[in-house]
């Protein structure tokens, strides 16, 4: 080798170069800490950036960073789509970036193999896939403009994420087209499939419920006794918590001297102080005409959409009928049907320069062409009504009420917050006798009691469950007054007394006897109906109903059996004649006996081959590619391909 390096030749030169060239790249990369990091798990803008594996793959190949923008919003769609509650979100939040990771890792993988997806195969798919009927109605496309606002408003993106978007989907399709392109299905597998789904079955049924197989467990009391004794942990604080309470309470009305009046002067200083609350706005009523332009539309469609509304605005003036022409012309669907009519509107909900013209117009008058935001209008005006401040005799009443209210209330806290104090000075009794208020002591009762001499005790209830015993008296609200009260006893939640708890102890003794009593009472009657040769035989010795299903398939749902895709399934599986074992789930249990089997004919087989196959092939693609992902995922993690931000770690994982 030393002879080799030492020749004069400039192939060994370069070779000399480039195994020093490769020693120093290793160097740098194993020496040098945290080289490939760029910030990325600091990067709160980010969930993770995907780089190509390897080696030199993280010197020379390509990465592709998910945004945590991105994955927040795919998060808010699943969210709406399936109207989950907010505290699904963290974890709709990682699965959605676990997704986009996922699609960045299999178009790496489609860059790879050479699969990527040019601008003319995205015309094509556009032109002839599930958006055709849109964008190229009878082949012919739709214009630029009317693109980007079918795309915005369908996907809420831009038109350049949009495109990525199906870019990407038709890429990872490539992918797993050439992945599992190999994947077949014999016609002999065909041929059973819908054999088995195919086939219906109609079967006897007897029923036996668990309610009344729980009314038959009858146990002794030292039975019940010793289930009780046994299960001492499950009833140590059966019986909830209780607290004695004193206390004496008083309403608005019995506040000393009435609740304060509210003087005109008061109402008037409060009118004055808040006339944006007693302000309506200004409303129209208009019919319009609307010529579309879309946002950022070029100069040439928007002259072109000028020069239409120009035209519909000469018809008008040469005596043709504004809603005829607007049902004709207008592009604003919510109108157009109705001649262009549009409600009573307030303006600060209608574009600004579509109300300035309207509300300029006297009714009966219409304008010339108006600019909006949305394009042209032709505007006619029928009513308006302009701002305006209601005047004080009209909302005096209103008022008065609520400062009514407020002052009683404000009053009634004042007074509360008096007698509590005479309380614990003097104590509860005699401060309830100086104020001619009664003083009750309730019994031990529990935090969802009802008190009858007040209206609502849930405040009370509330504080005093919350207050320590002997603590000095309080005060809480009880609807339109308070109560003043003290907690004088606790009773501890508690093991109850066997005899007293009696009943539900039973309930929960039968309830755990009740699987155990029925699968013996299921497996006697299968037992006997096998025996005797039928389950009508059976039955009746246990003096149990019989019932007949229609003639079913593996979709249906039978009463008092429910769905045939669970236990029940087992009936596609047995000969005429043949008794199954225990059908044990929900409320009741059963055992079937068929009576009839009718699988398709194979005219019918052949009729649903096709489509049949199809779903097989399908099945066993999905199959294979997923074991085709877990594998590339799993290799990408190991390599450390896959980094991930700090922030997106702080996401829990969902299940």
């Amino acid at each position: 080798m030393i002879r080799i390096l030492q020749q004069d030749s400039r192939i060994v030169k370069l070779l000399f170069a480039l195994i020093i060239g490769a020693a120093i790249v290793t160097m740098v990369i194993t020496l040098v800490p945290g080289i490939f990091d760029n910030g990325e798990a600091n990067d709160t803008s980010t969930f993770a950036t995907v780089h190509t594996p390897g080696l030199l793959g993280r010197v020379f190949g390509s990465s592709r960073a998910i945004k945590m923008v991105d994955v927040q919003r795919d998060a808010d769609a699943q969210m709406q789509q399936q109207q989950l509650p907010d505290f699904y979100r963290s974890f709709i939040l990682q699965r959605a970036g676990q997704i986009e990771v996922e699609r960045a890792v299999l178009e790496k993988e489609a860059d790879h193999l050479g699969l990527r997806v040019s601008d003319g195969d995205l015309r094509n798919y556009l032109q002839h896939g599930p958006y055709a009927q849109y964008l190229f109605p009878e082949g012919k496309f739709i214009g630029q403009d009317q693109y980007i606002n079918f795309v915005e408003s369908a996907f809420h993106l831009p038109v350049t994420d949009f495109e990525t978007e199906v870019k990407s989907e038709l890429e990872i399709q490539r992918l797993q087209a050439l992945l599992t392109g190999g994947v077949s299905v014999s016609d002999s597998a065909v041929r059973a499939a819908y054999l088995s789904s195919g086939t219906k079955v109609k079967f006897d049924y007897a029923v036996i419920s668990a309610d009344s197989i729980k009314q038959g467990i009858n146990p002794t009391d030292d039975q019940l006794q010793a289930f009780f004794t046994k299960n001492a942990a499950a009833y140590a604080h059966a019986v909830p918590e209780t607290r004695k309470i004193t206390f004496f309470s008083f309403q608005t009305a019995d506040l000393p001297g009435g609740a304060p009046a509210v003087s005109d002067a008061a109402a008037q200083a409060y009118y004055q102080a808040h006339l944006s609350q007693y302000q309506t706005p200004a409303e129209v009523k208009t019919r319009h005409i609307l010529i579309a332009v879309a946002k950022g539309a070029s100069p040439s469609t928007v002259a072109a959409a000028k020069a239409k509304a120009e035209d519909v605005l000469k018809q008008l003036k040469a005596g043709a009928k504004f809603s005829d022409l607007a049902k004709k012309y207008s592009d604003d669907p919510g109108s157009k049907d109705q001649g262009g009519e549009l409600p009573l509107i307030a303006t600060s909900e209608l574009d600004p320069a579509y109300a300035q013209a309207a509300m300029a117009l006297n009714p009966g008058q219409t304008s010339g062409l108006v600019r909006s935001s949305f394009g042209f209008h032709i505007i006619q005006t029928e009513a308006k009504q302009p701002a305006e401040v209601k005047p004080f005799a009209a909302v005096k009443s209103s008022i008065v009420d609520q400062l009514q209210s407020q002052t009683a209330a404000a009053a009634a806290q004042s007074y509360a917050a008096q007698l509590t104090a005479e309380a614990q000075k003097t104590g509860m009794q005699q401060t309830a006798d100086a104020h001619k208020l009664k003083l009750v002591t309730t019994g031990f009762i529990g935090k969802d009691a009802v008190i009858p001499s007040l209206a609502d005790a849930t405040g009370l209830l509330g504080a005093a469950f919350n207050a320590l015993k002997g603590a000095p008296p309080q005060s809480a609200s009880v609807g339109e007054g308070y109560a003043i009260f003290q907690v004088n006893d606790i009773q501890p939640a508690h093991a109850p007394a066997f005899a007293d708890y009696k009943s539900h102890v039973l309930d929960d003794y039968r309830t755990q006897k009740e699987p155990e009593l029925m699968d013996a009472q299921l497996i006697k009657l299968g037992d006997l109906a096998r025996k005797l040769g039928g389950l009508h035989q059976a039955a009746a010795q246990m003096h149990l109903q019989v019932q007949s299903s229609d003639l079913v398939g593996r979709d249906a749902q039978i009463a008092d059996i429910g769905s045939l895709t669970g236990a029940a399934a087992v009936v596609f599986t047995m000969p005429v004649g043949g008794i199954s074992g225990p059908i044990n789930e929900g409320a009741n249990g059963a055992i079937l006996q068929l009576t009839d089997r009718e699988q398709p004919t194979p005219a019918e087989v052949q009729q649903h081959f096709d489509a049949t196959r199809e779903t097989l092939l399908d099945q066993q693609r999905q199959e294979a590619f997923s074991v085709f992902v877990d594998a590339i995922m799993n290799r990408y993690q190991k390599a450390g391909a896959i980094v991930y931000s700090k922030k997106s770690n702080q996401i829990p994982l969902g299940n």
